[in-house]
């Protein structure tokens, strides 16, 4: 049996993260005389996807812009490990990131990028990883004989660009104004757009 603290310091989650899992029946816990909560040697490897060692290590790239959109980063973390659970793949951690997809200064992507422990980063959309540029990342990766793997590769339509559009807006707005004033001269430009 192993213990939740481990499962959860595997995954790169945490131990609430798991209840809502299992409250959702993505696998059963183990419970010992004492109480406790484990998970069997074999739930274990579903979760990190480990089937046999010549499988590629992957990591899971969760990002959303802020902190309103939060409870997405679990919702995405849930879908993603589906993902490559379904695909045999070996999850070596999931990360997780509040930031825009402009900011080129999100510290976990970065220290990801440093890193030479996988084959594979997996993301929801392009736009998890980055707003603009993303095949810069596809080369770079190549380089180091790393890949990308885009769950949904859906074709950025107008709703994508207007975000795109505002998420320009804001960068340079903080710039210019200051972060506490952006985001109110953010809304006054949109809505002197909309007009």
């Amino acid at each position: 049996m192993i213990k939740l603290s481990k499962l959860a310091r595997d995954l790169g989650v945490t131990k609430a993260t798991l209840y809502n899992w299992h409250n959702k029946g993505m696998f059963e816990f183990i419970k010992s005389n004492t109480n406790r909560n484990f998970v069997s040697t074999e739930t274990y490897n579903m979760l990190m996807g480990i089937k046999n060692d010549k499988q590629e290590k992957v990591v899971i790239y969760c990002r959303v812009s802020s902190s309103e959109n939060k409870s997405n980063l679990e919702t995405q973390q849930e879908r993603l490990i589906s993902y490559c659970n379904a695909k045999g793949y070996r999850v070596s951690k999931v990360i997780s990131e509040i930031g825009s997809g402009v900011n080129d200064e999100r510290p976990k992507l970065i220290k990801l990028l440093k890193e030479n422990d996988y084959t594979k980063i997996v993301v929801e959309h392009k736009d998890r990883l980055t707003r603009f540029d993303f095949n810069y990342f596809v080369t770079f990766m190549g380089v180091l004989h790393k890949e990308i793997e885009v769950v949904n590769n859906v074709k950025s339509g107008e709703e994508d660009l207007v975000q795109d559009f505002i998420s320009i807006i804001t960068s340079f707005c903080s710039r210019i104004y200051g972060k506490r004033r952006s985001r109110r001269q953010t809304e006054k430009l949109i809505k002197e757009l909309s007009k």
